[in-house]
């Protein structure tokens, strides 16, 4: 039987509980923090003076994009400081950053300053990521994926809250005071990071180079399908995103197709925080690796029905059992990365990860938009099952040589 409380020190953090609690809270408040903006965006952009349908738009998506640019770029470096200085300092930081930042937010006066301070909060923010870092390397390794798939469930449902908030609480108080309100939300996450969270000495703070060879173990096989099942995965989920609305349009009457596309978006979000602690639990037990290639296959397969149905809500049932199969992917990429990697650049790898997964947030809607524009929606349903069968059949190889380099 595992122990759970105190976990051994050889095993992990005695606090990891605790620190677990800490982490979640802290990635929901932050992952809100940078989505609530999404409903009134554009509205926002039109208040800082951008006149034209067409600039709005643009504007928009550059304002939106930015902060997930410049955080793919810094993931890896807030992830090797880490291992050299500590994680939760790399958490102090991020907490304080984006509160920071998002309070600046709300007192943007052009354009120009709102990409900027979005740019500032994915360059000083990453607390999601660290997260993922701190419970990765400080949880005893038989509740790793477990922990992991805790982690994930409060990181996607702060996916989900976030737009809703995002879309209820500017009438109420106005668009700045929104900002405002996030940032000192983030705050308290600050506080709770920085007084309650307990790093075991030593043991996340890695003062010494690693050296070349501990680099090279770093991108080992499964390190580098780890980066590209993180990567399909975005482009899993995000692939459909632009074409949705379209898609739906077809299946019902014009009065309702905000409505379902809403459901059908929400639904696959959904899927995915009710199955991450549960998979990363199973993964415990029957590996990660087969956790992967499963969530893989069935995700696939679930696609070529959503390309085939005739009603809306078929779309919305087949997009949240999708969402299951893809929730427990995030707690066993950093489950499999920790296992294999020395703890001494574990951060900076799952930084790689990270930004690898930035990589297919922002291709996916490139090229569902892409295709679905060239050849219909259909077809992007059809792609996407492809790249996760190769995906799936590229870990099976992953693994089988991974044993038998053993």
């Amino acid at each position: 039987m595992v122990t759970i409380t105190p976990a051994p020190l050889a095993d992990g953090n005695r606090y990891w509980q605790r620190n677990l609690a800490v982490c979640v809270f802290g990635s929901v408040t932050t992952i809100i923090a940078m989505t609530l903006l999404l409903p009134f965006l554009p509205l926002y952009v039109e208040q800082l003076g951008v006149t034209g349908q067409a600039a709005i738009g643009q504007w928009s998506g550059l304002a939106y994009g930015a902060t997930f640019f410049s955080a793919a770029l810094t993931a890896p470096l807030w992830g090797r400081l880490g291992d050299r200085y500590g994680r939760k300092l790399m958490l102090i930081r991020a907490s304080l950053g984006m509160a920071i930042a998002m309070t600046l937010l709300g007192m943007a006066h052009s354009v120009w300053q709102l990409v900027a301070l979005r740019l500032l909060a994915g360059l000083l923010g990453g607390y999601a990521s660290g997260s993922m870092i701190l419970v990765a390397t400080q949880t005893p390794k038989a509740r790793t994926g477990w922990s992991l798939g805790v982690l994930s469930s409060g990181i996607m449902a702060g996916n989900f809250i976030g737009p809703l908030i995002g879309g209820t609480l500017p009438p109420l108080i106005g668009i700045r005071a929104t900002f405002i309100v996030a940032g000192a939300v983030i705050f308290i996450s600050f506080l709770a990071t920085t007084f309650l969270l307990k790093e075991e000495p030593g043991s996340g703070a890695r003062r010494a180079t690693p050296s070349s060879a501990g680099a090279a173990i770093g991108f080992s096989r499964p390190v580098l399908a780890m980066l590209v099942t993180g990567t399909l995965l975005m482009v899993a989920n995000m692939s459909i995103e632009p074409i949705i609305t379209l898609y739906v349009a077809q299946l019902v009457t014009s009065s309702h197709v905000t409505l379902v596309a809403g459901l059908t978006m929400a639904s696959a979000a959904l899927g995915s925080i009710i199955s991450a602690s549960w998979l990363g639990r199973l993964a415990d037990r029957a590996g990660s690796w087969n956790v992967i290639i499963g969530c893989l296959l069935a995700a696939a397969v679930l696609l070529i029905p959503q390309a085939l149905v005739t009603q809306g809500w078929q779309l919305v049932v087949l997009r949240f059992f999708m969402g299951l199969a893809l929730g427990g992917l995030l707690p066993c990429i950093a489950s499999v990365i920790r296992h294999n990697v020395p703890d001494a650049i574990a951060g900076k790898m799952l930084g790689y990860s990270t930004s690898a997964q930035y990589v297919g947030q922002v291709a996916g809607p490139l090229l569902g938009g892409m295709i679905g524009g060239h050849f219909g929606m259909r077809p992007v349903f059809f792609g996407t099952c492809i790249l996760l069968m190769a995906g799936a059949g590229y870990n099976w190889l992953a693994r089988a040589s991974t044993a038998a380099g053993r």
